[in-house]
């Protein structure tokens, strides 16, 4: 069967940018940069994009594209004989399936509270009433599963339709659509009585913070950020890279990406920083920022319901946008190593995902007391994706690009500089060998200390 291939090179882009942008960028991006340091943690984060983020990232794309594969049979086509790269498949297999045990729920958060706000369920109400709200909705199991359901239907009938006619299609439509509304929320949030504090908080530069907080603190937050924002690792990327075709070279395309998911990231911040701060409220990280105190912003403004429901119709895009990616790869898993047609493998896969999404759920309600290490369900399986699947994966496909066990680093050149556009230096190379791994096992070892 004639692999697909993207139908424009903007396609991938969007494609691709929309699987790096997720939750994170929102909710975790603009409090941390206001926590370390503002626009100098900035400088610091775009210095490790450039310098980790990047290479990393043309890792996945030029095996994908090498390879033709999914992550399920990339390293089959292009390991050295008589060698075992293909059994760290798993890697990517189990962390895209645990990473969409999780979020899909979430992504399921969004959607439900988009309708809340464009139905004017927060007009009016006090803090409390929110709060209130948003424990409920956590408690009541039925009300999660089914918009968990919802959203895996949704990126599942995406999928069904293929590369061209689905995803890219769809996935084009949503990017330009975020893009939009995000813009549109930053100038009303900048232009907000009382938000010059908090666009200060945000882009000047505080070295005092960065004292606080300790610059060995900063610059692995800013590292760990600059890493996570991108989803390498378990071969989200490699998938995209494997429906495109040669006539680019691959650095070009990896800037292209990692420019508007940073975009979205600074944006973000510019949208939630200046209203915190106007209504005076100091920005919190995490569930409460996105679903308590953004409601109750909306809540005290005039035409908060427009304001609400454009907010988190962006934030559904921003989790659609990631699930869909990951179910693309999911779908070809099943393709690639069991030659099944691509209907059935998304049959298969939305009862998975749908059974292994439930005991996220139930970690909120009726499975709330139970723990692992002080960690629910949902803790429990984010620590496992982001501080073990994911920089593990990273450095497998690290390892297997410049080692001259793996696929070599001269293979990986080839490939990057294949096409149009800025070239790869062979320079780089003991850069690549020996500086990269290292940098990825801080942040390896960090995530198990922290």
């Amino acid at each position: 069967m004639e692999r697909e291939s993207f139908k424009s090179r903007m396609g991938f882009i969007l494609v691709s940018a929309g699987c790096a942008i997720g939750l994170g960028n929102v909710w975790k991006f603009p409090y941390i940069c206001g926590q370390y340091g503002g626009a100098a943690f900035i400088l610091i984060y775009l210095i490790f994009l450039v310098i980790l983020g990047i290479p990393v990232l043309t890792c996945e794309f030029a095996v994908g594209r090498a390879s033709r594969r999914s992550v399920a049979g990339a390293f089959e086509k292009l390991e050295p004989r008589k060698t075992r790269w293909h059994g760290l498949k798993a890697i990517g297999i189990i962390g895209c399936y645990m990473l969409m045990m999780f979020y899909t729920m979430v992504g399921g958060w969004m959607l439900y509270y988009c309708l809340r706000s464009v139905r004017g369920d927060f007009d009016g109400a006090d803090p409390q009433m929110i709060s209130d709200a948003f424990s409920g909705m956590l408690a009541d199991a039925p009300t999660m599963i089914l918009w968990t359901v919802i959203i895996c239907v949704i990126g599942f009938a995406v999928c069904f339709f293929g590369l061209k006619s689905g995803i890219e299609r769809i996935s084009k439509l949503m990017m330009i659509a975020l893009l939009v509304i995000m813009v549109v929320l930053a100038i009303h949030s900048i232009t907000m009585p009382g938000s010059g504090e908090g666009i200060k908080f945000y882009l000047v530069p505080d070295i005092d913070k960065i004292i606080e907080n300790g610059i060995g603190n900063v610059v692995f937050a800013a590292l760990s950020q600059a890493f996570f924002t991108l989803s390498l690792g378990v071969g989200a990327m490699l998938i995209f890279g494997s429906y495109l075709d040669k006539d680019q070279k691959l650095i070009g395309e990896a800037v292209s990406v990692t420019s508007l998911d940073t975009f979205v990231a600074l944006t973000a911040g510019l949208i939630v920083i200046p209203a915190c701060f106007s209504f005076g409220i100091q920005p919190d990280s995490g569930p409460n920022l996105i679903f308590v105190t953004l409601p109750n912003i909306f809540a005290g403004i005039a035409g908060g319901r427009i304001w609400g429901g454009l907010f988190f119709l962006f934030m559904s895009f921003a989790a659609l946008s990631t699930i869909i990616a990951v179910f693309e790869n999911i779908i070809s898993f099943w393709i690639d190593m069991f030659g099944i047609s691509r209907k059935k493998s998304v049959l298969i896969n939305t009862i998975i995902i749908l059974i292994a999404s439930l005991p996220c759920v139930f970690g909120f309600n009726i499975w709330s007391g139970f723990q692992i290490l002080g960690q629910n369900v949902l803790g429990m399986e984010d620590f496992l994706v982001s501080n073990i699947l994911l920089p593990v994966g990273s450095l497998v496909y690290l390892l297997f690009c410049v080692t001259k066990f793996g696929w070599g680093f001269d293979n990986y050149l080839d490939e990057c500089n294949t096409g149009k556009g800025i070239k790869f230096s062979k320079a780089l190379k003991p850069y690549f060998k020996y500086v990269l791994p290292v940098l990825v096992l801080i942040l390896i070892v960090q995530g198990f200390i922290k």
